[in-house]
C-alpha cells in the first residue's frame, strides 16, 4: 500500500492577477511539511486547492489516491467529514455551546471517539464544560485543535495554528501534531509565518515569486 498521502502536479491559480504556477507537491505517512512566505503571497490559497476546498486553475491533485477534483461533491464531503482534518488560525467554535459540546460534534460526525489523552496533552480536560466565551483565545484554539484530532484524521493542514498562541502554548501545540503524525501513520502540512514553527517540520518550502521551492 502506498505511503503517498498527498500529490500535486503542475498546479496554478490566479485570481485578478497570477498567484502562483507549476507548482509540485507530495507529502507522505509520518511526514510534516511547511510552507513560509509573506502575506498575500498565496499560502493559504494553495493550503483550500491541496485540501479540497478549491479547484486549481491549472493542475490535478490527488488525495489517497483519488483525484481530487474529479470526484463528486458527496465524495468530496466524505473526505472532509473524515479523512481530512483543518487547523485554522481563528478557531470557529460554537459560541453558546460548552468546549466538549464542540469537540463531540466532530466526533460524532466522524463516528470516532474522543481522546482524553490529547485533551489533557492539550492541557484542556479542566476545561470541557466551560463555555467557548468563558475561555481565552489560548484555551478556545487548543479546544478547536482537540476537535480536528478527535476525528483521527489522515492528514492534517494546519494554516498558522498558533499565529494567536504564546511561545510556550505553540511549541506545545507543535508537539502535539507532531506526536500524532507519528503515533497514527498521518501527515501535516503547515503553512505559517514563523519560521522558527516550520523548522520543525521534516522540510520547509517557500512560497515566493510565484514558485515554490524548498528552503533551509
Amino acid at each position: 500500500m502506498s505511503s503517498l498521502l498527498l500529490d500535486a502536479q503542475n498546479i496554478a491559480h490566479s485570481f485578478d492577477t497570477s498567484l502562483f504556477s507549476d507548482i509540485h507537491f507530495s507529502l507522505h505517512k509520518t511526514q510534516s511539511k511547511a510552507i513560509i512566505g509573506r502575506s498575500g503571497s498565496g499560502k493559504s490559497t494553495l493550503l483550500h486547492i491541496f485540501s479540497t476546498f478549491m479547484q486549481p486553475n491549472q493542475g490535478e491533485v490527488s488525495l489517497f489516491g483519488e483525484n481530487l477534483y474529479t470526484l463528486k461533491e458527496k465524495e468530496l464531503e466524505a473526505l472532509r467529514r473524515y479523512d481530512v482534518g483543518i487547523i485554522f488560525q481563528f478557531h470557529y467554535l460554537f459560541k453558546g455551546m460548552s468546549a466538549m459540546d464542540n469537540i463531540e460534534v466532530a466526533s460524532m460526525l466522524s463516528g470516532e471517539e474522543i481522546s482524553n489523552d490529547i485533551l489533557e496533552k492539550l492541557e484542556i480536560s479542566e476545561l470541557m464544560q466551560k463555555k467557548v466565551g468563558e475561555l481565552s483565545g489560548g484555551q478556545q484554539q487548543r479546544v478547536s485543535i482537540a476537535r480536528v484530532l478527535s476525528k483521527k484524521p489522515r492528514i492534517i493542514f494546519a494554516d498558522e495554528p498558533t499565529g494567536n498562541l504564546d511561545n510556550e502554548t505553540a511549541s506545545l501545540v507543535m508537539d502535539i501534531l507532531l506526536d500524532y503524525i507519528k503515533e497514527t501513520g498521518a501527515g501535516l502540512l503547515l503553512v505559517t509565518h514563523d519560521e522558527s514553527m516550520a523548522k520543525r517540520c521534516d522540510e520547509v518550502y517557500k512560497l515566493e515569486d510565484k514558485k515554490l521551492f524548498s528552503y533551509s
